[in-house]
């Protein structure tokens, strides 16, 4: 069954319950779900998630999940426990790793999305090749979605760059989480491979992750209704 809610996921980038949940109560469910990453997270721990739920809100919990495979198991049926929409592993992982992740979620009752990072948005070329890898962004994130699909995984996060060929490589119905969107008016911040969030759309993505220009915007549930009627289909 295709999913008719929000495409579009924002950032929850806080240190703090108080400042997160100012943010929160501003923004519409209907226009979007939310992104719960390591700061608030470790900051707030799971209540957090919690809070957000009661004000109707579906979360996508970023938490990188990377360990061996027994540990990331236990770590996403917990995430599981906590009713999350979304939870994520990282491919860099490897295959055990991520199938262990699958084969943990199939005994949950209500088993949420379980997705995979490829290379961070905020990586390049130059930076892969200071860690000994000579393959390119795109190639290294084609290997590491091809990877994911083969241990089960639900959809890869990845730049909006790389999704067109993902989708022609691993079918459609294979998900794409894009982060490292910028309308075209704002600053590029600490990202480096950006794309609009029209663009991402075009190009294939299935959901999209903004953060500061709506965390940050004057005002914020005008900022986030524009950007979800922008790509609304």
């Amino acid at each position: 069954m295709k999913d008719t809610g929000p495409r579009l996921l924002v950032a929850l980038d806080y240190k703090d319950s108080a400042q997160c949940l100012s943010l929160v109560e501003q923004l519409n469910p209907a226009d979007c779900r939310l992104k719960i990453g390591k700061e608030l997270f470790t900051a707030c721990g799971p209540s957090i998630v919690e809070s957000v739920q009661k004000l109707g809100f579906d979360v996508f919990l970023d938490l990188k999940f990377h360990d061996i495979p027994n540990t990331v198991a236990g770590a996403v049926s917990s995430a599981a426990a906590l009713g999350v929409w979304m939870v994520n592993v990282h491919a860099l992982g490897g295959q055990r790793m991520m199938e262990a992740a699958r084969e943990a979620l199939q005994q949950s009752r209500q088993a949420p999305l379980l997705i995979a990072v490829t290379v961070l948005t905020s990586m390049d070329d130059a930076d892969l090749r200071g860690l000994g890898i000579e393959d390119s962004a795109e190639q290294l994130v084609a290997r590491l979605a091809q990877l994911a699909k083969t241990s089960g995984m639900d959809g890869v996060v990845s730049s909006a760059m790389e999704v067109a060929g993902m989708k022609q490589a691993l079918g459609s119905a294979f998900l794409s989480i894009t982060p490292g969107i910028r309308p075209a008016s704002a600053e590029k911040d600490d990202q480096r491979r950006v794309v609009t969030p029209e663009q991402a759309m075009a190009n294939g993505s299935d959901y999209i992750v903004v953060g500061r220009p709506i965390t940050q915007a004057e005002n914020p549930a005008q900022a986030c209704a524009a950007i979800a009627s922008s790509i609304r289909i």
